[in-house]
């Protein structure tokens, strides 16, 4: 795979560059990699980079973007917080991927099993972690159908309330951020969400 370089990433449209993390995908499911030098990666990125793609995950150690998207170095920007939430330092972090760096898809990612969702869903208080819990808990009040056990020992439930937050999310985004929403009115850019499945490895897009 060769190394983005500002021509290649600016030949890359957003739908494309949603198809190049779907192929990703696909590869990691089938325990396949493309193949590339990381180290020679590293030394062509040295004096710049040109990611194609900024991508919210959370922080769970099973949800590494660049693996599951089967991407190297230069690739893609990764934002990791717990529960794939969004604030004002994301947000801007996000701004410069897109407007300054040319990243051409901004992609909310969740996953099945979600401890952070798990926690909101329990309404756990621990320190800063109840603040960061409170953000997950507009998408569980969303959640209509779940009538009992509304707690993390019901899986449907946390699935949905999972699903909501990342929907909540992109919201987040083109309501919160007007530099990105004009890109993506634009078509400059692509916003989506999706679930990552733990066990199979498949991401589930949420095309808006």
């Amino acid at each position: 795979m060769k190394t983005l370089t500002k021509e290649l990433q600016a030949a890359i449209s957003p739908e494309m560059a949603l198809n190049l993390l779907k192929e990703g995908n696909h590869r990691f499911m089938n325990n396949l990699k493309a193949n590339r030098n990381l180290l020679e990666q590293a030394n062509e990125t040295s004096d710049g980079q040109h990611p194609f793609a900024v991508i919210l995950s959370c922080i769970d150690s099973r949800t590494s973007a660049e693996l599951i998207f089967d991407q190297g170095l230069g690739d893609i920007f990764s934002v990791r917080i717990a529960g794939n939430i969004i604030n004002e330092d994301i947000l801007g972090s996000m701004e410069f991927a897109c407007k300054v760096a040319g990243s051409k898809i901004i992609a909310v990612l969740g996953h099945t099993k979600c401890g952070a969702v798990k926690g909101a869903c329990d309404h756990v208080e621990m320190g800063n972690l109840t603040a960061l819990l409170s953000k997950i808990q507009p998408a569980i009040y969303d959640e209509k159908t779940e009538t009992q056990n509304r707690n993390s020992s019901n899986s449907d439930f946390v699935e949905k309330v999972a699903a909501i937050n990342v929907k909540r999310t992109v919201h987040a985004i083109l309501e919160r951020s007007p530099i990105l929403k004009e890109m993506i009115e634009k078509g400059e850019i692509k916003l989506v969400g999706g679930i990552h499945e733990l066990v199979t490895g498949e991401v589930t897009f949420y095309e808006n």
